[in-house]
């Protein structure tokens, strides 16, 4: 029968995952606008470890016991400020254009978002856990692939409570990848609906996110307007972003060699 492909397709279809069995799970959780991207982005950039963690206070608390890691995050998509640490200053926001290798390289940075850090401790117990985004899509489907896992659940991260656009497009386009390989596979009902949504929106990726509530948010802040265009990049970079399960952090992993599918459009 070949993998199963399924879809959480917001909070509250993945926040039941820390009491679901997921033996024999690839889980890839799609925060595309912004957390996702931006930790592959920091990898790419030569980050160490990117250590997702739900709360302010468990990020704070990491720092001081490790003043050398950086600290970065969002709260209602900005930077939190002193006021809300406890008069502790993050180094980064949520800007995956933030993450140059100047500032990066060779860091361990304590992450926290609204969303897609909780989303990848979610399901921190499956055998396998990936961080995804359109900017490493190509290599991310290969990694899962390899793995020849029993189920594949595509994580759609969200904003706040509730689905997130970009987020199910993203799963849609990891189904397409996935189809293309003609890989033996059955998709549940949610992955069907990401995968048509996708098939729908994606050929014109940006006028589709105009009708996304986070897009249209940061899209509206002068400074956050170019994370947009960012995140829709497809493929710039080659590697994988994993949860490691002996540390919680994610860490890059080259992408598998050999040929791969060109970008879905």
């Amino acid at each position: 029968m070949g993998s199963v492909l399924d879809t959480r397709l917001g909070p509250a279809d993945w926040e039941r995952l820390t009491s679901t069995d997921l033996a024999g799970a690839a889980c890839v959780v799609f925060d595309i606008l912004r957390a996702t991207s931006t930790a592959v982005t920091a990898l790419a950039h030569g980050a160490r470890a990117l250590l997702p963690v739900g709360t302010l206070e468990e990020a704070v608390a990491l720092h001081r016991q490790h003043p050398e890691w950086l600290l970065a995050g969002e709260r209602g998509g900005l930077r939190p400020g002193p006021e809300s640490t406890g008069g502790v200053a993050f180094h980064l926001g949520n800007s995956p254009r933030e993450f140059t290798q100047e500032r990066v390289q060779d860091r361990t940075i304590v992450f926290t978002t609204t969303n897609g850090s909780r989303a990848l401790h979610a399901c921190r117990h499956a055998p396998a856990v990936l961080a995804g985004a359109l900017l490493n899509l190509t290599a991310t489907v290969e990694a899962v692939r390899a793995l020849r896992p029993d189920r594949v659940l595509l994580i759609c991260a969200g904003t706040g409570p509730d689905p997130a656009l970009e987020d199910v497009l993203a799963a849609g386009a990891f189904i397409e990848l996935w189809s293309r390989a003609n890989l033996e596979s059955h998709l549940t009902d949610a992955a069907s609906v990401a995968w048509r949504a996708w098939r729908g929106a994606g050929a014109d990726l940006s006028g589709a996110l105009q009708h996304s509530a986070n897009a249209r948010r940061l899209l509206a802040l002068p400074e956050l307007h170019d994370d947009v265009a960012w995140c829709l990049q497809h493929d710039r970079f080659r590697l994988t972003a994993w949860l490691d399960p002996d540390t919680d952090a994610l860490i890059a992993r080259p992408a598998p060699a050999g040929p791969h599918p060109p970008a879905p459009r």
